[in-house]
């Protein structure tokens, strides 16, 4: 079990692909801290862990990850209870899909704030402790954030932008034997994707569009951007910092 006896919180990991993360981790040995801003949701997760994995395998904390008040109670409910911190994976984000015109400032903000501005707060209040056990930050991107997406340009900015703070990150902290790595996933059928599907005018045809994307046919399956956080979370990701990983079925390709 690559990450037996480390301690590792997941933000966003109410559903979707967090949820599968925080029970692949957890499968992997590490005590999992579920972070979401959704109550009901985070304490499913982490009784289900417990069920799979033993009572001590997991827990849930609520709280909103744009606001500092919130991660800095978080960061310190999770040195209380479980005395360090070996892995930081910022997951939580929203979607915006509309051209920018339509975009409202509000709309704008509050992405920024999930998407970007959580990353800062949990890093500036996690690293000390990361220092510490020699830690990992992985960070969720996106492949947006590579290459851009039509009608979706205020989320590939911020995308864009946890990729340039991933690389920066890297250069300030590899002194101090933390690793920064993030992965760049294209399409990946969550929940919250399916939702959207069948809310299209043709759901069939944007399901095809969806596949044809992808050169692998498809979009990815939640556990497979699961095992790619896994690797970066783990030993087996050692020589790696600075990486933007695209998890992407090779959409990223194409002429």
């Amino acid at each position: 079990m690559v990450l037996s006896g480390k301690v590792c919180f997941i933000t966003g990991s109410g559903s979707g692909i967090g949820e599968v993360t925080a029970k692949r981790f957890a499968a992997e040995g590490a005590t999992v801290i579920v972070v979401d801003i959704d109550d009901r949701a985070a304490n499913r997760v982490a009784e289900e862990i417990k069920q799979a994995h033993g009572p001590a395998a997991a827990y849930a904390i609520t709280a909103d990850v744009s606001s500092e008040q919130d991660v800095r109670k978080l960061v310190e409910a999770i040195l209380e209870r479980s005395g360090k911190i070996d892995v930081l994976f910022n997951n939580a984000a929203k979607i915006l899909p509309k051209a920018l015109e339509e975009v409202e400032e509000y709309e704008w903000t509050k992405l920024m704030d999930v998407n970007l501005k959580s990353v800062y707060l949990m890093t500036k209040h996690t690293i000390a402790s990361l220092r510490l056990t020699k830690g990992i930050i992985v960070n969720m991107a996106s492949l947006n954030g590579l290459v851009g997406q039509k009608q979706n340009s205020a989320y590939a900015a911020s995308k864009g932008a946890i990729i340039a703070m991933t690389k920066a990150l890297a250069l300030d902290y590899a002194e101090d034997g933390v690793r920064v790595n993030c992965i760049c996933p294209a399409g990946v059928m969550t929940p919250l994707l399916e939702q959207w599907i069948k809310e299209q005018n043709d759901p069939q045809a944007t399901r095809q569009t969806l596949n044809d994307m992808h050169a692998l046919g498809r979009p990815a399956h939640a556990s497979e951007i699961a095992d790619a956080a896994l690797f970066l979370a783990s030993e087996q990701s050692r020589f790696m910092t600075g990486v933007a990983l695209p998890v992407d079925g090779g959409a990223s390709l194409g002429y």
